[in-house]
């Protein structure tokens, strides 16, 4: 079980929509 390799993508993933929300002119 790759529990680092899943909490990596995550926290990818929330950064991502973060952002997206943050910039939605920009998605």
């Amino acid at each position: 079980m790759e529990y680092i390799v899943i909490g990596v993508l995550a926290l990818a993933l929330l950064a991502y929509l973060m952002y997206a929300l943050l910039q939605p002119e920009r998605f």
